[in-house]
């Protein structure tokens, strides 16, 4: 075990980034998840990094490993969110070679087995007590009282829960509680889920018993698993289903807002719900992000908004009901777009119709087009929802049905 260095914090923040995203199809395929944007000017990892440094955590780590070049120059070092200081504030991880044990080098294999990796590091930071998000969900909590009840439980790991629908925990981690909030059992994205309590993927844990467990679980699993995997894999899987067994997890309902949105249908639903004003991005903990420097939207003679969101940039001449375009997007003249999420600076010709769907930036909706169709207002599948990847020209008079998948350059 390193040595560790003089304490620095008595809390430490990490922000699990480095996903694929496979769920999210085309829209990431050059892009990591946490780099998708919501609601026009933010992007998914901002709520992870505001609520910590709104929560006065100022020292939080980002780890990263796939398309990283995607989400770096975003991330600015951390400017964005006040951490860029000369001693500790934001440091981004990457995977590392040759610097210890096969199981604790190279790309993780999962966000519980991501941790074992990061071990050396941890530990020599010396914070005891960790907290751990992940970077692509939409969420709003007040964190200090969860930390502070943490520590003074003195258990190994805290979990935040949320309810939802029965639909949305079977794509989740369903938790059961006890009466005294201790977590007595994990269901990983169950076809029948006993209840619709759901881990939120924001943890709190004391790094001591976190290590010891992970390196109890690695000598038990590493000797089953391929090349250099420790075989812990996800949260879920192994990690704590052992904290569990020992009584060692305590359940914390998260009071505010929060949705995972790594599927389609979640992504589109999220938006749905801040058109409803149901995300609080403006309130006594913003969500901080890093703006791009446009002109204001320009909504044009004969135009009509409805329920709708425009970036900077914007240009509408046409019809929009209950979506959201991000910066620089153009509506022409005579063209609709309805319950959709249009990325920078994509272009929906006149006389176009796109419905349903999500549209990646710099893309084209070519004159008389139509991509999608409405999905009722209460119900919403992955399989509604069309989305068209970067740099796609749909050409004049083409028809994407709903569902349809774009792969990233595609020309009709």
């Amino acid at each position: 075990m390193p040595a560790r260095t003089s304490r620095r914090a008595d809390v430490l923040a990490l922000v699990q980034a480095g996903g694929a995203g496979g769920r999210m199809d085309v829209l990431t395929r050059e892009r990591a998840k946490p780099a998708l944007p919501y609601g026009g000017v933010h992007r998914l990892i901002d709520f992870a990094l505001s609520n910590l440094v709104h929560a006065g955590i100022h020292d939080v780590w980002v780890s990263v490993e796939y398309q990283v070049a995607s989400i770096d120059e975003y991330l600015s070092g951390g400017r964005p969110w006040d951490l860029d200081s000369n001693r500790g504030g934001f440091r981004r991880m990457v995977p590392q070679t040759g610097s210890g044990p096969a199981t604790e080098d190279q790309f993780a294999y999962g966000n519980g087995d991501l941790l074992l990796r990061m071990a050396r590091d941890l530990e020599a930071f010396g914070a005891p007590t960790l907290v751990v998000s992940s970077a692509d969900h939409v969420f709003s909590a007040d964190l200090r009282p969860v930390i502070a009840d943490h520590v003074a439980s003195g258990k190994a790991a805290t979990l935040l829960t949320s309810e939802v629908s029965r639909e949305e925990a079977s794509a989740n981690v369903v938790v059961t509680v006890d009466g005294d909030g201790l977590v007595t059992g994990l269901e990983e994205k169950p076809e029948e889920p006993s209840s619709t309590t759901v881990a939120t993927e924001l943890f709190v844990y004391q790094l001591e018993p976190l290590m010891a467990t992970l390196r109890d679980l690695r000598a038990e699993l590493s000797g089953e698993a391929e090349g250099d995997d420790s075989g812990i894999g996800d949260f879920a899987e192994h990690l704590l289903p052992r904290l569990v067994e020992r009584g060692e997890v305590r359940a914390v309902p998260l009071e505010g807002y929060w949705r995972d949105l790594g599927r389609p249908g979640a992504y589109l639903k999220g938006h749905r719900d801040l058109l409803a004003g149901k995300v609080p991005i403006e309130d006594e903990r913003p969500v901080i992000s890093k703006w791009q420097d446009r002109s204001a939207a320009r909504v044009r003679a004969g135009a009509r908004l409805e329920d709708s969101m425009l970036s900077p940039g914007c240009d509408v001449a046409g019809e929009v009901v209950r979506s959201v375009l991000g910066p620089g997007v153009v509506v022409e003249a005579g063209a609709r777009v309805v319950d959709s999420v249009l990325f920078e600076d994509v272009v929906v010709e006149a006389g176009a119709s796109v419905a349903t769907s999500v549209v990646d930036e710099a893309s084209v909706v070519g004159r008389g087009a139509t991509v999608g169709s409405e999905a009722p207002a209460d119900d919403l599948d992955d399989d509604a929802v069309v989305l068209v990847g970067q740099e796609c020209r749909i050409g004049a008079g083409t028809q994407v049905p709903a569902g349809g998948r774009l792969e990233p350059g595609t020309t009709t």
